[in-house]
């Protein structure tokens, strides 16, 4: 039999899911709470929400923001069992009723109601503590941001193993044929990168952001280039190094740790690729990024920026719309856990950064669907490893990475983010030193 306490608890609990989510046979999802009663939707639930203990709403709800939902699920306090796309989904619900004030009150008055736990309070700190990246100046001053690209990408090599490619290319892939897999995908992305950069032997390539060294081989080994790669990561240029040693590309490539701030001294390149790097520059820096690059081109050289775009960072914004991205602090997850400070701008702001530059534009090209055929087989392949993922990185950084990548394909998915191919020309004497048309890239 219930005590009192947790009879009461379980009722503010029901009451509160269900201001939020509507009665049980309305609901796409099941509710399971930690005495084990259960609500079940009228029809097949997609995934079911565990409460594991009576202050978990109170943990997800208090303060009512993004990243107390989140940090409820890497804590432990809730979790999903079943489809998780379906389950990301929440927030936004979340987010939309308690815009209603009657609805915001009522569900203050059951959250308050329900039990402490400072077990739970301990954890968010701890969880706080483990991922945080101490100031080192300024934001995207070169220390600070060596220490976020280090913090994203140092979780270790064999994590990123897991759910990865072969190649380990950890940006969109290209689903050419519906029927790709992802490595086969990922290498027809790095195919493509290099086909619209019209790379030939002898050319000098220069990748900024180059990861574990997959573009800078393909180019080299491919299509004879000479080819040069920069990441602020050390674990990064290690494995690089030991696969282009395995590769035997030693005479046509080398990677370094250096801040694309100092690219122009390692020109002049006849082309340059900037692959899934530009989301960590921030929109101020853009101007900057892509003077460094522009200095490093040869004249009549080519630049091929990839990167991930904001779509709503280019509408119009009310002050009502200002002040609830405020309170419910978007976009916390991602810098708290993520990207810190890794903010997504228009592309409009890239495309003026790099015609400001000397740039012209010359081609760009939306990967959008393909980034979520690429986010999902990455969860896919995550999830299916999650023993040996939490015990290479923990717990916690495995909820994070299956949180943040599944989120990401849902934004993808309905239009929130883009991702974007530009292709810009340093023209010499006018001549951009491109054909008239793309059949040299796609074929006739």
């Amino acid at each position: 039999m219930r005590s009192g306490n947790g009879a009461a608890a379980l009722a503010h609990s029901r009451h509160a899911i269900e201001l939020l989510f509507g009665p049980p046979a309305q609901r796409q999802f099941a509710v399971r709470y930690w005495d084990g009663t259960r609500e079940e939707p009228a029809t097949d639930a997609a995934f079911t929400l565990v409460l594991q203990r009576p202050s978990a709403l109170r943990d997800m709800l208090l303060p009512p923001t993004e990243l107390s939902i989140v940090e409820a699920y890497l804590t432990g306090a809730v979790d999903v069992e079943g489809d998780f796309g379906a389950a990301v989904t929440m927030g936004d619900a979340i987010n939309s009723r308690l815009r209603a004030p009657a609805t915001l009150v009522s569900l203050v008055r059951d959250v308050v109601a329900l039990p402490k736990d400072g077990n739970g309070r301990t954890a968010i700190h701890e969880l706080r503590a483990e991922h945080l990246v101490e100031p080192a100046g300024s934001v995207h001053d070169p220390s600070r941001d060596q220490a976020a690209i280090r913090y994203h990408y140092d979780v270790g090599n064999e994590f990123y193993r897991l759910w990865l490619d072969r190649g380990m290319v950890y940006s969109c892939a290209y689903f050419e044929q519906p029927t790709f897999t992802l490595d086969e995908a990922q290498d027809a992305k790095l195919d493509l990168v290099c086909r619209k950069l019209r790379l030939h032997p002898g050319d000098r390539f220069l990748d900024v952001g180059c990861g574990w060294g997959a573009l800078v081989i393909h180019a080299a080994r491919h299509y004879g280039v000479q080819a040069v790669g920069i990441t602020l990561s050390t674990q990064q240029v290690e494995l690089a190094r030991d696969r282009i040693a395995a590769a035997g590309l030693g005479d046509q490539c080398h990677v370094e740790i250096r801040d694309y701030r100092g690219v122009p001294a390692l020109g002049p390149f006849d082309k340059v690729a900037s692959v899934g790097m530009v989301e960590h520059v921030g929109v101020a820096k853009l101007p900057g990024y892509f003077a460094a690059i522009h200095g490093a081109l040869r004249p009549g050289g080519l630049f091929l920026n990839h990167g991930i775009v904001s779509v709503d960072a280019a509408h119009e914004h009310t002050v009502r719309d200002k002040l609830e991205g405020h309170l419910w602090r978007r976009g916390s997850f991602i810098e708290q856990y993520v990207f810190p400070d890794g903010r997504l701008g228009p592309f409009s702001a890239i495309i003026e950064a790099a015609e400001r530059a000397g740039f012209e534009t010359r081609d760009v090209e939306s990967l959008r669907e393909h980034y979520v055929l690429t986010l999902r087989e990455w969860v896919r392949r995550l999830e299916r490893r999650e023993r040996d993922a939490v015990a290479l990185a923990g717990e916690r950084t495995y909820r994070v990475w299956r949180l943040y990548m599944t989120a990401a394909a849902h934004q993808f998915e309905t239009g929130h983010l883009n991702v974007l191919q530009t292709l810009l020309a340093k023209p010499r004497d006018g001549d951009s030193m491109l054909p008239m048309t793309r059949r040299d890239i796609y074929g006739s």
